[in-house]
């Protein structure tokens, strides 16, 4: 049996070293997914004042969104090496599409949406330590005078509205792969025959 042979079966049957690849992939992205969306981001709100937590986030997704791409992109690798577009039925070609939503969407988030999200925010922060906020801790503990920022800078209310804007589309893209991951999950639950 030659190398390839012990790596890709022609009879379909993923390897072990496959199975736990993609299993690795799958729950490496679910696992960040999870503990950024949900976890960290409120407690980083409740505990950091606001230019701390935006920076610890401007570093930090960047990562995040990068490390999402690259699982997102071996899952849908290892699934059509054995799943051949020609033998596939409809929930294994739904299966396809979803991994392949997963990483598009993940892609353009961690090139396009996640970038530009932090760079304005590093723009805002600027404006804001020059008027002497900033240091608040909790997004809500100071909206006054944010507010009144806005009201008075004009590029600070170009970048505002560009924030709410690109932070949206990215958060967005997130909770579009939350949810891919979490149908990849329920198919893989679904195929297992045993715990």
């Amino acid at each position: 049996m030659s190398a390839l042979g012990a790596i890709m079966p022609t009879d379909r049957e993923p390897t072990m070293t496959a199975k736990l690849l993609h299993l690795v992939f799958l729950s490496t992205f679910w696992g960040m997914q999870i503990w950024v969306t949900f976890i960290s981001g409120f407690v980083m709100d409740n505990n950091l004042n606001r230019h701390t937590f935006g920076y610890i986030q401007s570093r930090l997704f960047p990562f995040y969104f990068h490390m999402g791409s690259a699982c997102a992109f071996f899952n849908l690798t290892i699934f059509t090496m054995y799943h051949p577009s020609d033998l596939l039925d409809d929930r294994e070609a739904f299966q396809v599409f979803i991994f392949f939503v997963c990483v598009t969407v993940a892609a353009v988030n961690a090139q396009w949406f996640g970038q530009m999200t932090s760079e304005i925010m590093a723009d805002m922060h600027q404006i804001e330590q020059a008027c002497g906020l900033g240091q608040d801790i909790g997004l809500s503990s100071n909206r006054e005078a944010y507010s009144k920022l806005r009201e008075s800078d004009a590029r600070y209310r170009k970048l505002s509205s560009r924030l709410w804007l690109y932070h949206s589309l990215s958060s967005l893209c997130n909770l579009c792969c939350i949810g891919c991951n979490g149908l990849s999950l329920y198919y893989l639950a679904e195929n297992m025959t045993t715990l």
